[in-house]
């Protein structure tokens, strides 16, 4: 969640310090590359109110259904939001946690649990289930137990987590909780979310009755600094989804329709049906030292083409950086592209 100011520091910065680009990650996260002063950018971003912990900033990994509150879901879950980052902030343990480790917050949209978080929770019929992996643990919780629970969860992880980044990579992911008898009895199927896209009528209720989000694809996922400026001067407040999407909400309907016709020519997508929708990649060369490849320049000349064929990722080296949950990730080579991974849906329980 940003405020306009925010992102207007950010776009700001990227002009002055680095690569004019903001890049959306498939965690929800902006990055700035080449950036020439680091000083000037950490005080920058800091006086925005983007570092509200130096010591914790790479653990204040939280992902949420990005519309909860103004569209859909049982619940919102803004508040848990707020209340589970000032709490990993407030813990000096959990400044040990891998800066892989993330939490999720789903508000029953079932958008962002199929992303396999390490712990989180899912808003069901039945109550409040804690997810472990992705995984429905079968545990309902009360919904003021919900932080208290995910911050248990991740002090025993990085007590017992061995050599172990992440939840699924522990041989028995019930030792992170207190009553194991019941742990993962159910079964399911969490399926990756897509991104909202286009003109998104919100009924939330309240202040966001009656009112508008734009949902606008990044191709991608790189903001340039021009778009973020163009953006900014809605003084909407705004969401970056782990689908290296954007939302700008709270619109009046009129300014929604003038600020579609002035940002779809700036490049930004509000057509569900788009290719590059389709598609994504890894930073590849230039950026990366490791890449075999300008990928993103491949990706943008199949989307450009019409050529796409569903969800693909692109890549430059067998790390394969960024990948979506389920999409083919093609690997560059000598000979060409070749596949490295294909969709497979992951089964939960």
């Amino acid at each position: 969640m940003l405020t306009p100011g925010q992102l207007g520091t950010l776009a700001g910065v990227a002009e002055e310090f680095g690569s004019a680009t903001l890049e959306l990650t498939a965690r929800g996260n902006l990055q700035i590359r080449g950036i020439s002063d680091p000083a000037a950018v950490a005080e920058a971003v800091a006086g925005a109110g983007l570092l509200p912990s130096p010591t914790h900033e790479r653990v204040r990994n939280i992902v949420a259904s990005p519309l909860s509150g103004r569209l859909g879901g049982r619940t919102d879950v803004r508040p848990w939001v707020r209340e589970l980052d000032s709490a990993i902030q407030s813990d000096p343990e959990l400044a040990e946690l891998p800066g892989r480790f993330w939490f999720s917050l789903d508000d029953g949209s079932a958008d962002v649990s199929g992303l396999a978080a390490d712990t989180g929770v899912h808003v069901q019929p039945d109550g409040v289930a804690l997810l472990l992996a992705g995984r429905d643990t079968g545990i309902r919780l009360d919904p003021n137990d919900v932080v208290p629970t995910l911050i248990s969860v991740a002090r025993r992880f990085v007590r017992m987590r061995g050599n172990a980044w992440r939840v699924k990579e522990l041989t028995d992911a019930r030792i992170l909780l207190d009553d194991t008898t019941q742990a993962f009895p159910t079964a399911g199927l969490f399926l990756p979310g897509e991104p909202p896209i286009g003109w998104i009528a919100q009924t939330g209720g309240g202040s966001a009755e009656h009112r508008v989000a734009l949902g606008a694809g990044v191709p991608l996922g790189v903001l340039t600094a021009r778009q973020a400026h163009f953006v900014t001067a809605l003084q909407a407040p705004l969401v970056v989804t782990p689908w290296r999407s954007l939302l700008i909400c709270d619109l009046e309907e009129g300014v929604a329709d003038a600020s579609l016709r002035v940002l779809a020519p700036l490049g930004l997508v509000f057509d569900d049906n788009s290719p590059w929708l389709q598609l994504s990649a890894c930073v590849g060369s230039p950026g990366c030292s490791r890449s075999a490849a300008d990928v993103r320049a491949e990706a943008t000349r199949v989307a450009e083409s019409g050529a796409a064929t569903g969800p693909t990722h692109y890549v430059g080296c067998e790390r394969a950086c960024g990948r979506p949950a389920a999409a083919t990730v093609l690997l560059a080579t000598e000979a060409g592209y070749s596949p490295l991974q294909t969709p497979n849906p992951r089964t939960v329980g």
